[in-house]
């Protein structure tokens, strides 16, 4: 796209700036929808599954998005209160309702839901985050989907086969 065609849809980096997250975030959302459809009728830590595992997906097919998300994060900015008011609220006002039924289920550790949500989101972001670092020190490649498939299997049953073995 010429730069002129950009100036003309996005009148400045701030507008392109919003213009980007308003997608990005649109397609996570998507995403967990679509997750949690196909699957039915579903209890609260099966939900929670879905929509952290939909979460992993995409981050996986789009590592940019958690660099995208921390780069704002690096200190308190407008940026930053605008995804937080605009998208992370709204997101986590849907999720902690459902750590709170899966934990009264006894499904999931008895945490402050939103220290158990951001524990869910650092999980989702590892591997992508990591990608580089991960490739150089082990020969595997974070992007090859069986890999990512064992990751996932793993975190699953770390944060939510714990309590269903006891």
């Amino acid at each position: 796209m010429q730069h002129p065609l950009v100036t003309y849809h996005f009148r400045s980096k701030e507008i392109l700036w919003q213009a980007v997250a308003e997608y990005v975030f649109e397609r996570v959302r998507q995403e967990r929808d679509a997750s949690l459809f196909s699957f039915g009728p579903a209890s609260a830590v099966d939900r929670l599954k879905l929509a952290y595992r939909a979460l992993f997906r995409f981050t996986m097919a789009f590592p940019e998005f958690h660099r995208f998300i921390l780069q704002e994060s690096l200190g308190s900015s407008s940026r930053l209160q605008w995804l937080a008011d605009t998208f992370l609220k709204p997101l986590i006002s849907w999720l902690l309702p459902q750590i709170r039924a899966a934990q009264e289920e006894h499904a999931l550790p008895n945490v402050e839901p939103i220290v158990f949500h951001y524990m869910l989101i650092s999980l989702t972001s590892t591997l992508s985050g990591f990608g580089p670092e991960f490739l150089a020190t082990s020969d595997l490649s974070p992007s090859d989907p069986a890999l990512a498939e064992e990751y996932w299997r793993t975190v699953e049953q770390f944060v939510f086969g714990a309590l269903e073995s006891r």
